[in-house]
């Protein structure tokens, strides 16, 4: 599958134009086709997902138009999981929580003083800020262009509702437009924050309010496409309605591009099963939504949805990156690739 859209900012054209440096460009390598009714077929779809892995992300797609069909919409068997298990690493997230202890024990030997500063922020991460009190307030850009927004709210899943900090992600993808993704609660913060740059993409790793909450205010600014898994329409639904649907219905082992950077899918089912994470190689980062915060895998309203499905795509898809990169989630501080994949034997041995 394949779109294109332009900046609104730099030319003014309508959607569905090409070539411009703020144009979105999605690819599937269709690694999820299956029957977009059939909710029995959701956990065969999320094994081929695992599957297809990380070597699919580069394929190419024939190149067609993309039309969404209300008819085509998925049946998802969100309402039909299984009660969610309390969370029990609490613990292992207490030890676990920053993106700091991925430091090896030879930094202890380092002069302090011969590191650059530029150097020492990219070893702790920007956003490593673990033991703090997470509210709300935005961040500085960090050297990757990337920004966090926290904004309060309530999660609402499984007929729960939890007070919550929400990181949304803004990243620069070239040097007159952003991609937002998670646009959570607050849209107001997150439009001041992005100020006079242009959205060409909101991009969501799932349906949960906490991930999409913002996203029909932020995307109509710059009239920008929103960037949602198939199997999330009825979570989407539930926020905003049947009026306005998602522009892009993503599949894992696609990829997105926005100005200068491409965007990798990554299928993590588990808290839901359309959740996907978001990874730029060049920035050296992934966006993982709720699949993988610092020091544990994600929780929803405190408890599993699918725990073992969650492990299964959290090694296969997350873990498998390089050791250094940044694991940016949806709320706490970040962590790395290399410090989380200390953590899973822990996680297999203590469901």
């Amino acid at each position: 599958m394949f779109w294109k859209w332009k900046g609104k900012k730099k030319d003014g054209d309508e959607a569905g134009g090409s070539g411009a440096a703020s144009a979105v460009t999605t690819t599937s390598t269709g690694a999820e086709e299956t029957a977009a009714d059939d909710t029995a077929a959701e956990p065969e779809a999320a094994e081929k997902d695992a599957a297809a892995g990380r070597t699919a992300l580069k394929s190419d797609a024939s190149a067609q138009a993309a039309e969404p069909d209300d008819s085509a919409e998925p049946e998802e068997s969100d309402e039909d999981v299984p009660a969610a298990k309390k969370a029990d690493t609490a613990e292992d997230a207490d030890e676990d929580g920053g993106a700091a202890t991925a430091e090896s024990g030879d930094a202890d030997e380092e002069d302090d003083e011969d590191v650059a500063p530029a150097a020492a922020g990219k070893k702790a991460g920007a956003f490593a800020d673990a033991g703090e009190p997470e509210v709300a307030g935005v961040s500085e850009r960090d050297e990757e262009g990337v920004q966090r927004v926290r904004t309060v709210g309530v999660l609402k899943a499984e007929d729960q509702e939890v007070d919550v900090v929400s990181n949304t992600w803004i990243v620069d993808a070239d040097g007159e437009g952003v991609v937002v993704i998670d646009p959570a609660h607050d849209a107001e913060a997150i439009k001041e924050a992005i100020g006079d740059r242009e959205v060409y993409l909101v991009a969501c790793t799932n349906g949960y309010n906490t991930h999409i909450a913002a996203a029909i205010e932020v995307a109509e600014r710059d009239e920008a496409p929103i960037a949602l898994h198939r199997r999330e329409l009825r979570a989407w639904r539930r926020v905003h309605g049947a009026e306005h649907r998602p522009d892009l219905e993503i599949e894992g082992g696609g990829a997105l591009k926005a100005g200068d950077i491409e965007i990798d899918i990554l299928p993590v089912p588990g808290t839901s099963a359309g959740s996907v994470a978001f990874y730029i190689s060049e920035k050296g980062v992934v966006f993982t939504g709720d699949s993988l915060r610092a020091g544990e895998l994600g929780t929803v309203a405190g408890g599993y949805i699918d725990y073992t499905q969650q492990l299964h795509s959290i090694g296969e898809m997350i873990l498998t990156l390089p050791p250094d990169t940044r694991v940016l989630p949806d709320s706490g501080p970040e962590t790395t690739v290399e410090s989380e994949s200390a953590n899973f034997d822990s996680w297999v041995a203590t469901p």
